[in-house]
C-alpha cells in the first residue's frame, strides 16, 4: 500500500490502531463534505431538489461495491436502526440462534422482543458449537456478527456456506460492522441472507450512515412495519405499493451522510479492495505471529485457523495508559487491550506497539 499519512493526519503523530472503535475520515472526504454543505447553504432547495439522483447514484455505487443489485440495498442511519426495523417484520414465534456474548446491538435487539432464543458459545470451537445447537434447537434464524468486536474472532465463511446448504430455510442475519471494508465481499455469492453495517468503522464513511443488504428470499419473509412518505417515493398513489427497501427508508435521506459513504467507497475502489485485502492479510498474519510468540493471545485466538484484523492482547489499564503516553491509540475491551489494523497501518506501527509490550 502507498503511504496514506497525508490523507489521514492523525496517523502522522499517532500510531492509530483503533479502527474497530472509530474509523478515520480521509482528507478528501472532509473536503467533499465541506463543499456539499456550502452548496446546500448557497442553494437551499435548489441544491436539495437534486437529492433523488444523488441517492440513486449512492445506492448504485453501494450495490456494485458489494456485488449485488440496487433493490437489495437499504441506506439506513446505522446498524441498530436497520436491525430493529427488520426484526419487527418477523414473526414473534420464530426461534433465533444467537452467539453468547455477541455485540449487544445484535443480541439485545433480539432478546428484547418475544422471539424464542437459544445460544451457542463463542470459543475456539465456534462452528461446532453452532452446529450442535442447531441440531438440538432447530432455530428459524441465525443472527450473528461476522467478526466479534472484543476478540476479533471471525466466523468461517466457508462454514456458513456449508451450513446454508444443510439448512436452506434458516435465515442468516449478519452484523458486518467489523467486517465490511476489510475484504472483497460478494453478497450475491455469499450464504448470508441479510447483512448490515454502520459505516463509521472499516468503511470509513463517518457517523450517521449505514447499509443493509437483503436478498430476495429474506424480503419475502420479512415484513417491516416502518413507513413514511419517502417509503412511497413521496407519492400518495404509492402508499399501498411500497417496495421492500422503502420500508427501511421512511424519511428524508441525508445526502451528506450517505454521500460520505459513497465518497469513501470510491476512495476504497481507487485503492483497490484486492490490494487492501492482501495488505491486511499480510499485516494481520505478521501481527498474530508476533503476538503469539509473546504469549499475548488467548487460547481461542491461537487455536483458530483464520483471524480478523482485530486482536485482543493480554494487558491491563496501566499498560493501556503507557500505550497512550507513547501515542499509540487502542481500546480496552473485555479483559484486554484491543488493537486493530486497517490499510493505513504499516509494519512500523506494529513494531511500535510491540516495543511497549516488550518493555
Amino acid at each position: 500500500m502507498k503511504d496514506l499519512k497525508a490523507q489521514f493526519p492523525v496517523t502522522q503523530d499517532h500510531t492509530y490502531l483503533n479502527t474497530a472503535s472509530c474509523g478515520l475520515l480521509s482528507e478528501s472526504l472532509v473536503n467533499w463534505r465541506a463543499e456539499h454543505d456550502r452548496k446546500l447553504m448557497r442553494g437551499g432547495s435548489l441544491f436539495r431538489d437534486l437529492h433523488k439522483a444523488h441517492i440513486s447514484e449512492i445506492r448504485s455505487g453501494v450495490a456494485n461495491f458489494f456485488s449485488t443489485t440496487e433493490d437489495t440495498v437499504a441506506l439506513v442511519p446505522n446498524f441498530s436502526f436497520g436491525l430493529n426495523s427488520l426484526l419487527d417484520g418477523l414473526p414473534s414465534s420464530d426461534k433465533v440462534l444467537l452467539l453468547k456474548g455477541d455485540y449487544p446491538s445484535v443480541n439485545w435487539a433480539v432478546e428484547h422482543r418475544d422471539f424464542h432464543v437459544c445460544y451457542a458459545d463463542i470459543d475456539e470451537n465456534l462452528e461446532d458449537n453452532i452446529v450442535r445447537i442447531i441440531e438440538a434447537e432447530h432455530p428459524d434464524i441465525f443472527a450473528f456478527s461476522v467478526v466479534q468486536y472484543i476478540s476479533g474472532l471471525k466466523i468461517d465463511l466457508d462454514f456458513l456456506k456449508k451450513l446454508k446448504t444443510a439448512y436452506p430455510n434458516m435465515l442468516f442475519l449478519a452484523d458486518g460492522t467489523q467486517f465490511l471494508g476489510t475484504t472483497q465481499f460478494n453478497f450475491n455469492e455469499s450464504s448470508i441472507d441479510v447483512i448490515g453495517a454502520s459505516s463509521y468503522k472499516w468503511l470509513l464513511g463517518g457517523y450517521g450512515n449505514g447499509v443493509f443488504l437483503i436478498n430476495k428470499d429474506a424480503q419475502d419473509r420479512i415484513h417491516p412495519r416502518t413507513i413514511g412518505f419517502n417509503s412511497a417515493d413521496a407519492q400518495f398513489s404509492k402508499q399501498n405499493e411500497i417496495e421492500f427497501v422503502g420500508r427501511l427508508e421512511p424519511g428524508h435521506q441525508d445526502t451528506l451522510n450517505y454521500g460520505s459513504l459513497w465518497e469513501s467507497i470510491q476512495f476504497l475502489n481507487a485503492l483497490g479492495m484486492e490490494h487492501i485485502e492482501a495488505h491486511l492479510a499480510q499485516l494481520s498474519q505478521k501481527a498474530r505471529a508476533a503476538f503469539q510468540d509473546r504469549g499475548l493471545l488467548s487460547k481461542m485466538a491461537m487455536q483458530r485457523t483464520n483471524h480478523s484484523t482485530i486482536f485482543n492482547l493480554k494487558g491491563d489499564r496501566e499498560l493501556l495508559q503507557k500505550l497512550n503516553e507513547a501515542h499509540i491509540i487502542t481500546s480496552y475491551r473485555g479483559k484486554g487491550i484491543r488493537a486493530s489494523f486497517h490499510f493505513y497501518n504499516t509494519e512500523e506501527d506494529l513494531q511500535k506497539l510491540l516495543e511497549v509490550f516488550d518493555r
